[in-house]
Parts: structure tokens; sequence; C-alpha cells
């Protein structure tokens, strides 16, 4: 993604020889890349836990955090049990 947009901009460097409109246009597809882009195509910063939407990079961190979500689940069904019961009959109907 990062050459394809940085090929891009180059081009339309190149273009803005003949108008100038185009070296706006490059600096814009670079601000934007540089703003949006790099977050989602670049690596994650290593981090103590890997948040709820990422996958685990192991299956020990997949068994750990499936482990510790059972546990919350049935802590909630102890202290709640009417809302638990109650979120049970909403699932099966």
């Amino acid at each position: 993604m990062g050459t394809v947009v940085l090929s891009g901009a180059v081009v339309l460097v190149v273009l803005g020889f003949g108008n100038p409109l185009y070296w706006l246009a490059a600096a814009g597809v670079l601000f934007l890349y540089v703003r949006y882009g790099l977050d989602s195509s670049g690596p994650s910063a290593p981090g103590p836990a890997p948040s709820a939407g990422t996958a685990p990079t192991s299956y020990k961190a997949y068994r750990d955090r499936r482990d510790k979500q059972a546990k919350w689940e049935r802590r909630y069904r102890r202290e709640r049990p009417l809302e638990s019961r109650r979120q049970e009959r909403e699932r099966s109907k």
C-alpha cells in the first residue's frame, strides 16, 4: 500500500512541472497517507496485552483470554442470577 501511494505521489510531482496543481494533489495524498494510512498498514506497536479486537499471537494467549472471559461470565451469572436468566430467555427466542 505504501509503495502505491509513494509512486502515485512521485507521478503527481512529475506531472506537476506542467501544472502546479498536481503538486498540491501530491502533498494532499502524502498528508492523508501519513495521517490515516500508516496506522492501519504498519505493524502494531508491542503492548502488554492484545486488544479485544485482535487475534492472539499464540494458542496459549488464546486459552488465557478464553479462560479469563469464562471466569468473568461465571462471576456475572453468580452475582446477577435474575439478569442472567433474562438474557438466556432472550437468547433462546
